[in-house]
């Protein structure tokens, strides 16, 4: 994916990003939205993530499609991303999580896994999970990085190579929550006071309620352009 800005320089040296961006989810719990092309402040949620992604110096982006995979495709055709078709999407996101990390091209120093359906990420805050990376890999070589906010988990997540390979060598029903929950001596827990980490979009009303606590104008996607 082509960079608008490289993290460099400083105490650490540069690492090689990877990412999987999940945009497969068929917005059950919204009557069937696709939370991909929710828009905020009229850009679709997902450019959003890729502008962040580019922004936070991003190698190599794999976007896993599964419901409205056309509508979705249609709006990151002009992004110089991997697509990947999840046809079993509604088993799950552990199966989109295995075909994200399945696709990405050669070694990755650590993988993001990003959900679509986070509004406020930006380049900033990827930035402080892969300081958080360095900082933990340069101490203890630790595989996954979790943000937690005031003892809740938030997303997106970092993996190393040792936990992408882990996954891809696991079980079908294996996905990042269960790598984390079963081998919690991987995990290293980044705690932050950033509620970026964890807000998203599951239902109506929270589409409704950050539309109120910030102003900003949140539009659903149109049903036919999701068929």
């Amino acid at each position: 994916m082509g960079c608008l800005l490289k993290q460099g320089g400083g105490l650490y040296a540069r690492l090689r990003i990877g990412a999987v961006l999940l945009a497969a989810g068929e917005g059950s719990r919204m009557g069937g939205v696709a939370k991909p092309l929710i828009r905020l402040q009229g850009v679709p949620l997902i450019s959003r993530q890729l502008i962040a992604l580019s922004g936070a110096g991003v190698d190599e982006v794999v976007v896993v499609t599964g419901f409205a995979q056309a509508a979705v495709e249609a709006q990151v055709e002009s992004f110089p991303v991997t697509l990947v078709h999840n046809a079993d999407y509604a088993q799950g996101q552990q199966g989109s999580v295995r075909a994200g990390l399945a696709a990405l091209r050669g070694n990755f120093d650590a993988v993001l896994v990003v959900l679509a359906d986070q509004p406020l990420i930006g380049a900033g805050d990827l930035t402080e999970l892969i300081s958080a990376f360095k900082k933990r890999q340069a101490k203890e070589g630790g595989q996954v990085v979790v943000p937690v906010v005031n003892g809740q988990r938030g997303n997106p997540i970092l993996l190393d190579e040792e936990a992408r390979t882990q996954i891809l060598q696991s079980g079908a029903n294996l996905g990042c929550r269960h790598l984390i929950e079963r081998q919690p001596e991987l995990v290293c827990v980044h705690e932050t006071t950033n509620t970026r980490f964890v807000t998203d979009l599951d239902t109506l009303e929270d589409v409704q309620a950050l539309a109120q606590r910030t102003g900003w104008r949140l539009e659903l996607p149109d049903r036919g352009t999701t068929a």
